[in-house]
């Protein structure tokens, strides 16, 4: 690197998307610790990276980001770093022809369906679930009240079923249900696809907020810089070394578990995805930021970042996004995005986890590092809560 670690830096950072960009920026701030963040892509923000495309347009460049959370603590952390510009995301879904609300709600229903059967249908939902409640779409299949199955059949063939697939790559029967529980019918007249206290978009995007979490002085980032290969993991003394000396500081990794291992266990499973952006000469392309298409085309969606942060252009960005299988050696699939679950990924992970446990100068967080899908308020919490833990204790 062109530079020591030992004796320079205590903490070491692999990783600069939330998880990482947090717990250094805590470690800097309230620790008053020399941090030294390592990314081997050219920018900060992981996933979340955005910029501004020559006609205005903030893009988002791995897939639209909405946040979105309860959790107050996450809300005041961030705001520290920016301001907000309130946005509640709706989302369309292009079913026979027509374009309707997202998730499938009451307003759905009474586009699909003639308006007494309709009214019928949502005396039945209220009557068995409570107005404002959810079901998800799988324990709707199950009901004996016919026209609640009929409507449990209409809406996973119509919606879930196709689009789960695609999705996936594989049938919903395949999935954990920790996956598709997370589809649901909401029994309201809401069209917001998230219901919770706090949405909003950092006012000047997400990259903005990065570059302000990460400028704290204690903290140095270099980017382009891959930084598994620097460190050896010496299980015979449980620890690890840096150029055959042992390292003097905590390292926080933010990676996959078993590239950090060499793959000993074997490779664990990701959903990948392509993402084919198109800039049109036109002020607007569709009616809402995303609609989804289930049962057209191979790709699952269509984003318009203008919906997101509106600008005064003549010109907008969309984005279609295909599915596929993560692949480490293709230069197109090697990005990860969604861990695959169940049983036997889950067995391989725990294996990478308990060697990584032997280690107490090194701590994995977030969505690769704990093959578990965060949304962003959940990687942030988590980083918050890990450091309250290790710092402790360092």
């Amino acid at each position: 690197m062109g530079t020591p670690i030992n004796g320079k830096y205590d903490v070491v950072v692999i990783g600069a998307g939330f998880s990482g960009a947090v717990i250094a920026e805590r470690f800097a701030s309230q620790c008053n610790k020399k941090v030294l963040v390592l990314e081997q892509r050219d920018h900060v923000g992981g996933n979340c990276f955005d910029y501004k495309n020559q006609f205005g347009v903030v893009v988002h460049k791995y897939g639209p980001h909405l946040f979105h959370t309860n959790k107050k603590e996450v809300w005041d952390y961030l705001s520290l770093f920016t301001k907000w510009h309130r946005y509640e995301h709706e989302v369309l879904a292009s079913i026979d022809g027509q374009l309707v609300p997202l998730p499938f709600n009451l307003n759905t229903l009474y586009l699909l369906y003639p308006e007494e059967k309709a009214k019928t249908i949502e005396r039945l939902l209220v009557q068995h679930y409570g107005y404002g409640g959810k079901v998800a779409i799988l324990d709707l299949k199950e009901t004996k009240e016919p026209l609640l199955k009929e409507l449990a059949t209409l809406v996973y063939e119509k919606f879930f079923v196709n689009y789960t697939t695609k999705q996936w790559g594989c049938s919903p029967k395949q999935i954990s249900p920790a996956v598709t529980a997370r589809v649901p019918v909401v029994i309201s007249h809401d069209n917001r696809y998230f219901h919770d206290s706090y949405q909003a978009i950092p006012v000047n995007g997400y990259t903005k907020v990065f570059e302000r979490i990460l400028s704290h002085p204690n903290i140095s980032v270099k980017l382009g810089f891959d930084g598994i290969g620097l460190f050896e993991f010496d299980e015979s003394t449980s620890t690890i070394k840096i150029s055959d000396n042992e390292f003097e500081g905590r390292l926080i990794f933010t990676g996959m578990l078993d590239q950090l291992f060499g793959y000993r266990f074997g490779e664990l499973p990701y959903r990948s995805l392509k993402f084919d952006f198109e800039t049109l000469a036109q002020k607007q392309f569709q009616p809402n930021t995303t609609v989804n298409y289930p049962n057209e085309h191979q790709f699952t969606r269509i984003t318009e970042f203008k919906h997101i942060l509106p600008v005064e252009s003549d010109h907008t960005t969309i984005v279609r996004e295909y599915p596929q299988d993560y692949d480490r050696l293709d230069a197109t699939k090697n990005v990860p995005y969604y861990p695959v679950f169940n049983e036997g990924n889950q067995t391989k992970h725990q294996a990478y986890a308990a060697l990584a446990n032997k280690f107490k100068k090194l701590t994995y967080i977030g969505r690769l590092a704990d093959y578990k899908y965060f949304n962003m308020d959940d990687a942030i919490a988590n980083a918050l809560t890990t450091f309250r833990k290790i710092s402790n204790v360092f």
